[in-house]
């Protein structure tokens, strides 16, 4: 795959872990890749107090390029999960950020703080609209729930992204209709992955770039660390797609983010 460097300067990796430890042996080099690729920006959902501390040294360490959010993971949220909110709570206060989150609801691995996740999840929406900030939606096995919870607090001034978006289409409009954006990853590329499917019937005026490094490598490194370089094979196999060119498309979900972000 060739991209001509002109074409790629404005692309923006709107959900990326780089902060994680899996990037300590190669982190300056992971960087220098992306950049090379042609992205602008790389934005930084938080996890949980656990790793605020290396987010926010790449931040500073990175600044304009790599930007920060704030929130509770839901696989974050545990017995102390008061204490996380407080110390999310007490950082949200203390400065601005570009988002809130990742937040939302993870069905998919353990339900014994499913009430918890709920009570978290509504928590920092209403901090969100408060800071008038956009929120990252963290959903596994928990559409129909995210979706119902964002409804309930819809009243013209909440925004965000549906972050690694893999649901379907009536759920994906759904989305849409309250405002929100639909994240777009490596997942896009599995094949018999179905998230192609359902992407041939949403508008790209919807859609954001994201990588999700280092989770969720695109083909051909599927299985492998991902890194916000890769973002060009998603760029790639949505234009495909789309039956555009790839220009076309780097254009569209780039204006999205920075309109969603006020980038």
């Amino acid at each position: 795959m060739i991209f001509v460097k002109a074409i790629i300067m404005q692309l923006i990796d709107t959900h990326a872990h780089l902060y994680s430890n899996q990037f300590n042996s190669d982190r300056p080099a992971m960087l220098q890749r992306a950049r090379e690729a042609g992205l602008s920006k790389v934005l930084l959902p938080a996890i949980d107090s656990g790793s605020h501390e290396n987010m926010l040294k790449l931040e500073e360490e990175n600044p304009g390029f790599c930007l920060a959010m704030m929130g509770l993971h839901p696989c974050s949220v545990k017995e102390d999960y008061e204490q996380e909110l407080k110390i999310v709570e007490d950082h949200l206060v203390s400065r601005s950020f570009i988002g809130v989150g990742e937040i939302g609801l993870d069905f998919y691995w353990d339900l014994t703080f499913k009430e918890q996740q709920f009570s978290a999840f509504h928590r920092q929406i209403e901090w969100a609209l408060q800071y008038d900030l956009p929120i990252a939606i963290h959903s596994r096995n928990a559409n129909d729930e995210c979706i119902q919870v964002v409804r309930e607090h819809q009243k013209g001034g909440l925004k965000g992204v549906f972050h690694c978006f893999s649901g379907t289409v009536e759920q994906a409009r759904q989305m849409i209709e309250l405002g929100f954006y639909l994240g777009i990853g490596g997942v896009l590329t599995f094949k018999n992955g179905g998230l192609d499917k359902v992407v041939e019937e949403i508008d790209t005026r919807h859609l954001v770039l994201e990588t999700d490094a280092p989770y969720l490598a695109p083909v051909p490194f599927r299985g492998k660390r991902n890194e916000s370089s890769y973002i060009t094979y998603v760029a790639q196999k949505l234009a495909d797609l789309k039956q555009t060119h790839v220009q076309e498309i780097i254009d569209q979900t780039s204006r999205n983010a920075q309109n969603l972000f006020g980038l």
